[in-house]
C-alpha cells in the first residue's frame, strides 16, 4: 500500500518561515559581494545539519554546497539558486518615507515582502530550505540525497562580473562533483510557482560601425557612419523577421533580434561613428554560432558599398562563447510530473509547464552533468530587477510545503 502524504501544511511555521526569508534579504549581496549572504546560509544550512562546503570561486567570492545524505536506494536532487542580487541604484529615493525606504528591509505590506531579492532569488532558496524543515517534522527519512547548491556572479550589471564563474567553478570542483550525484535539479528562478523545462538561447552583441567624419558644409568628404546604420538596423530587422517566421517553440515561442541601443553623432559634423547595441533570442533546437553568422552577414549586407568598416563584440558569454544555449529537457520525466502535481496541490492555478522568458544557468548542469533542470520557485519575473521587486508570501509559503510534497516524492521514503 502506498504511503500517504502528510499535510505539511500543518508542520509549517508561517513566522519562522518568514523570518528566514527577512534575514536573507537583509544580507545585501549585489554581484561581488557573496560573502555576505553566504555567511547566512551557512549557519541556516548547518542547522539543517546539511554539512555545507564554502568554496571560493574567485578570490573572496564564494559558493556554497551541502547534502542530505538519504539511506540509500531513492533519487537524488538538487536544489541550485544564485547568491547575488542587481543594484538598487534609485530605490531609496523611489520610496523615500515608505516604509519600502530600506530595499533590505523586507517590509510586508498587503501579504507581500519587498525588497532586493525577495524575488530574484533568496524567496527560491529560502523556499528550498525551510522544506526540508517540514519533512524532519514530520519524522520522515529520505531515501535518496537532497543537494544544495548556491553559487555567485549569475547577475549582469556590475563592472567584471556577471559571467557565470560562480556555477562554472561548481561544476568543475571536485568537492562537490565527489559528493554529489543529482538526478533532477531544481533552479530556484521565480516562476510564480510554475515547473520550466525549456529556455531561450541568448547572445548580446555591441556593434561599432566606422565612417569617416567630415565639416557639416562639405558632406561630401565624410562617410556618414549614421546613415549606415540605419541601413543596418533595416538587416537586422528583416533578419529578425525571418527568424520569427521560420521556427516557433511551443514554450519558448519566437526568436527575434532586439536592438536595445543606438549612439552616433553629436556633433555639427558628418557622423564618422556610430554604436549599435542588440541581443538575440535563439530557440531550443537552434545553434548560437549559426544565428551569429547570420547577424554578421546582415550587417555586411548593411555596410555594402557604403565605404564604411564595422567592428563586432559579444560581451555576454556564459556556457558559450557568444552568450547562453537554450535548453529543453524530455518532459516525459517522471519528476516534472510530480513537481506540478506537489504544486497544484498547494495553490490553485500553479504546476503549469512553461518556458522561461528569460535565460539562467540550467544549460551548466544539463550539459556538464548530464543532470535534467527545471526552473520553479514563488515570485514574478516581471518585478525583478526594477524598483518594485516583492514576492506574494502566500506563494512563498504554498512553495514550501510544495517542495517538500516533491522532494518526498522524488527522494523515497523508508517505510
Amino acid at each position: 500500500m502506498a504511503k500517504i502524504m502528510p499535510d505539511f501544511r500543518s508542520f509549517l511555521d508561517e513566522n519562522q518561515a518568514v523570518d528566514l526569508l527577512r534575514g536573507a534579504v537583509a544580507r545585501e549581496s549585489i554581484t561581488g559581494n557573496e560573502a555576505n549572504f553566504v555567511d547566512y546560509l551557512q549557519s541556516e544550512m548547518s542547522a539543517r545539519q546539511l554539512g555545507p562546503v564554502v568554496e571560493e570561486f574567485l578570490p573572496g567570492r564564494p559558493n556554497i554546497f551541502g547534502k542530505r545524505q538519504g539511506n540509500g536506494g531513492g533519487s537524488n536532487l538538487l536544489f541550485i539558486g544564485h547568491t547575488d542580487v542587481v543594484h538598487v541604484e534609485g530605490w531609496r529615493e523611489h520610496w523615500q518615507g515608505d516604509q519600502r525606504e530600506d530595499p533590505f528591509g523586507g517590509a510586508i505590506i498587503d501579504g507581500e515582502m519587498w525588497g532586493r531579492g525577495t524575488g530574484d532569488l533568496k524567496g527560491g532558496i529560502c523556499t528550498s530550505l525551510a522544506a526540508l524543515d517540514l519533512i524532519d517534522k514530520a519524522g520522515i527519512t529520505l531515501k535518496g540525497d537532497v543537494s544544495y547548491a548556491f553559487i555567485g556572479d549569475e547577475e549582469s550589471g556590475e563592472e567584471g562580473t556577471g559571467i557565470s564563474a560562480g556555477i562554472d567553478h561548481l561544476t568543475q570542483s571536485q568537492e562537490f562533483l565527489d559528493g554529489h550525484q543529482p538526478d533532477f535539479a531544481v533552479y530556484v528562478e521565480p516562476t510564480q510557482l510554475q515547473v520550466f523545462p525549456a529556455q531561450m538561447g541568448f547572445f548580446i552583441a555591441d556593434i561599432s560601425i566606422k565612417g569617416k567624419t567630415a565639416y557639416f558644409g562639405v558632406p561630401e568628404q565624410g562617410i556618414d557612419a549614421l546613415k549606415t546604420s540605419h541601413r543596418v538596423m533595416k538587416e537586422i530587422w528583416d533578419l529578425s523577421d525571418q527568424m520569427g517566421a521560420a521556427a516557433h517553440h511551443d514554450l519558448v515561442g519566437d526568436a527575434f533580434i532586439l536592438i536595445t541601443k543606438i549612439e552616433g553623432g553629436g556633433y555639427i559634423a558628418v557622423p564618422g561613428a556610430c554604436k549599435l547595441s542588440l541581443i538575440c533570442k535563439v530557440l531550443p533546437g537552434q545553434s548560437l554560432d549559426e544565428a551569429v553568422v547570420a547577424l554578421e552577414a546582415a550587417i555586411e549586407r548593411g555596410i555594402a558599398d557604403t565605404g564604411c568598416s564595422f567592428d563586432i563584440s559579444y560581451p555576454a558569454g556564459r556556457d558559450h562563447t557568444f552568450g547562453g544555449s537554450p535548453t529543453d529537457i524530455d518532459r516525459s520525466n517522471p519528476a516534472i510530473a510530480q513537481l506540478s502535481q506537489a504544486l497544484a496541490a498547494s495553490m490553485p492555478e500553479r504546476g503549469t509547464v512553461n518556458g522561461a522568458p528569460y535565460w539562467s544557468e540550467a544549460p551548466f548542469l544539463i550539459e556538464r552533468l548530464g543532470c535534467p533542470t527545471v526552473y520553479c520557485a514563488p515570485g514574478n519575473i516581471a518585478n525583478c530587477h526594477t524598483l518594485e521587486e516583492r514576492i506574494s508570501i502566500n506563494e512563498y509559503l504554498a512553495g514550501i510545503t510544495a517542495f517538500a510534497a516533491f522532494i518526498v516524492r522524488y527522494c523515497g521514503t523508508v517505510e
